[in-house]
């Protein structure tokens, strides 16, 4: 039962859904993510930190990249049967089909291009462009 409310609690934030359902269908890399949502490279790091302990992703270092996936059928039950309920109500959710048609858009950018708009030496805030 201690997993179920820690899965819950993870999922008790509409950044942390948004990441789960931009995930849904591929890995992404901080930079997309950052992009995805607008927010600070910080903020997005500490969500998917609560979402990767309570076992709804995992990360994996490829090059200089880091690229989260979901852990699909390697999560708990309990992940997975949220992770599908989150999926089903997503269509429903104006918010998840914006981000969708975003995400589409972002994934035509090259990953070095966005990266460097948020993660330039010179820059020390998250670039609103």
């Amino acid at each position: 039962m201690r997993l179920f409310l820690d899965a819950l609690k993870a999922l008790a934030d509409l950044n942390r859904l948004r990441i789960l359902l931009a995930l849904r269908d591929r890995p992404l890399c901080v930079c997309q993510i950052v992009a995805l949502l607008e927010l600070a490279p910080s903020t997005v790091s500490k969500h998917l930190a609560i979402l990767d302990q309570a076992g709804f992703i995992q990360a994996q270092k490829e090059g200089r990249w880091i690229f989260y996936r979901r852990t699909g059928r390697k999560g708990p039950v309990e992940v997975r049967w949220l992770t599908a309920l989150v999926d089903r109500l997503a269509s429903a959710c104006p918010q998840a089909v914006k981000d969708r048609k975003r995400l589409a858009k972002l994934l035509q950018t090259q990953r070095e291009v966005l990266c460097s708009r948020y993660y330039s030496p010179k820059a020390r805030t998250v670039s609103s462009s």
